[in-house]
């Protein structure tokens, strides 16, 4: 296996043996598996044009700028939407470059936590793959119930708007993320073989739905001024700094960009995935970022006036907007109904991340019940077991909206504290491996010269996210507008710390080697 930051990749008959047991595996693939120590369980379903689809529905950037500004338009309005945009984007972009360094020369599904197990020092690799393991399933499986949630809440405030009579509870928005969720399980599992064609198809209505909003939103609307826009900060949120505000608003422009590492976590169900994988995460963000730079325009010339839309009875300041475009109840409920279906079929995209990520960490006995976690049905070639608990988790975490819908903003929160907290780790032992020219076995995809640059920008810009997510939106602070993401995140750190401290750190000691490279035919079983 690899020493202290270098993966030897040695010549194996692994690729001759896979393809006797399953076609859809290249050589590439068998070499690129075997060289960090897996064997092949999953079938490869995925090539790049499927991968591009299933990562840019996930990500969801143009619908999320309609649905997820809430922050941003308190904390800034325009300047905040636009140039937080901008902040996000490139920063977005840096940051999958670097990652896709790192899957291009490990593609395996742990993603984040085997990366920092091949980077890190020997003495402290075990824990520090162990915390970028923990966080980022901790973030992936907060960001399905995220995708449920904006589903559910987006179809309650079509019911506020068409049925003045409608109690809105929120408890049947609970019910209906159920509903939602029973959908995403059974295409996940009985029908997994169309997900790959259905991601396919998702990126044409993608792209078709975001001009099936922007053209009647831009046509119909009355339009703002270029001023309004770009250069009028709206501090609603109290702050006595505008520059704090529109940091602590940039959480608004973060949350369209979250899922870029999906393929990651996919790598081993894509073919020739040290290729495909860095391409699919570098096309989704270029993709995604001109949709969804595009939409924040638009919507901002065509909001009117932003507390009589943050203020909507619905919920949802773009359900106010569309209305006061169309001034059509039908009109409305079309253009909503374009955003409910695109971000439930996001959701597909989050359990089957969330899922493989929960699977191959507690394949290398990084989770509790990682036997029973790490279970892959034959039949249907997949894991059935963390999809189904990753499927459970998601029900009661959902469960919390029923109380509170503070304490459940405050989890679904946790996606970019645990996503971003695991980007730092590996980048930056990254970033010391380049600055010792320590030995570094690189995938196909690399950014050279520009590569120390490109991970220094993507550690500022992940450190300053991370540090302004946990602030509360607005001041004074109270319990209700509280931002209780901060507790929560200590609190499932703590947890698990205490978990790894009593029993994990017996049974975690890193990524198992379950291909020996120097006597292949004496594989190890998982």
């Amino acid at each position: 296996m690899a020493k202290d930051g270098e993966l030897e990749v040695e010549s194996t008959n692994a690729g001759t043996v896979a393809n006797l047991k399953n076609p859809t595996l290249s050589d590439q693939d068998a070499a690129d598996l075997a060289g960090v120590g897996k064997r092949q369980q999953l079938g490869r379903r995925f090539g790049f044009w499927s991968m591009l689809g299933f990562t840019t529905t996930m990500m969801c950037t143009w619908e999320a700028v309609l649905f997820a500004n809430l922050t941003g338009l308190v904390d800034g309005a325009g300047p905040t939407l636009i140039y937080g945009f901008i902040f996000s984007w490139v920063g977005s972009l840096a940051t999958a470059a670097s990652m896709a360094e790192l899957a291009s020369m490990a593609p395996v599904s742990g993603g984040q936590y085997h990366w920092v197990a091949i980077l890190a020092p020997p003495k402290h690799s075990a824990l520090l793959s162990w915390i970028a393991g923990w966080i980022a399933t901790i973030g992936w499986n907060a960001n399905t119930a995220a995708g449920a949630y904006f589903g559910a809440t987006l179809t309650q405030g079509l019911l506020v708007l068409n049925y003045p009579d409608y109690g809105y509870e929120r408890w049947h928005g609970t019910l209906l993320m159920y509903a939602i969720m029973l959908m995403v399980v059974i295409v996940n599992t009985v029908a997994v073989r169309l997900l790959p064609k259905i991601e396919g198809a998702m990126l044409a209505i993608h792209v078709i739905g975001f001009f099936a909003i922007l053209i009647p939103l831009v046509k119909l609307a009355p339009h703002g001024s270029p001023s309004s826009v770009f250069s009028e900060f709206g501090n609603l949120g109290g702050f006595k700094s505008d520059g704090l505000a529109w940091f602590v608003g940039l959480i608004s422009t973060n949350l369209p960009f979250v899922g870029y590492d999906g393929p990651c976590h996919m790598a081993e169900e894509v073919q020739n995935a040290s290729r495909i994988v860095p391409r699919a995460m570098m096309g989704t963000l270029l993709l995604n970022g001109v949709l969804g730079f595009s939409m924040a325009i638009a919507f901002l010339f065509c909001i009117g006036d932003i507390e009589t839309a943050i203020a909507s009875p619905t919920g949802y300041d773009l359900i106010q907007v569309f209305y006061g475009a169309t001034d059509s109840h039908a009109g409305t409920s079309v253009m909503t109904a374009i955003l409910i279906v695109l971000v439930t079929f996001a959701t597909f995209g989050f359990l089957a991340t969330s899922s493989r990520q929960t699977w191959a960490f507690a394949r290398d006995q990084g989770l509790p019940c990682s036997n029973f976690l790490a279970k892959v049905n034959q039949r249907l070639e997949l894991p059935l077991n963390s999809i189904l608990v990753c499927t459970t988790f998601t029900a009661l975490i959902c469960l919390i909206n029923i109380g509170s819908t503070v304490a459940f903003n405050a989890i679904v929160s946790l996606t970019i504290a645990g996503l971003f907290i695991s980007y730092m780790i590996a980048i930056a032992l990254l970033v010391s491996k380049r600055l010792t020219n320590s030995p570094v076995h690189w995938g196909p995809w690399r950014l050279g010269k520009f590569g120390l640059a490109i991970n220094l920008y993507s550690l500022a810009f992940l450190f300053i996210s991370v540090l302004f997510s946990f602030f509360p939106p607005e001041l004074p602070v109270t319990a209700v507008n509280m931002n209780w993401s901060c507790v929560v995140f200590g609190g499932a750190v703590i947890l698990g710390l205490v978990w790894y401290a009593f029993i994990g750190r017996k049974q975690y000691n890193g990524p198992i080697i379950e291909i020996d490279l120097l006597h292949p035919g004496q594989a190890e079983e998982a």
